[in-house]
């Protein structure tokens, strides 16, 4: 059994993919980001 065919054999462990949908988890993350900062100044902590 050679190292890629180990590898290939062992079961994904729900890690990061490489081809997982980057812009919408880009966006989802700046949403949160301005909600976050919206309720900060709206509860006066900054």
């Amino acid at each position: 059994m050679s190292a890629s065919s180990a590898t290939a054999a062992r079961a994904r462990t729900g890690g990061p993919r490489e081809d997982g949908p980057g812009a919408l988890e880009h966006v989802l993350g700046w949403v949160l980001v301005a909600v976050v900062a919206m309720l900060v100044t709206q509860l006066g902590l900054l």
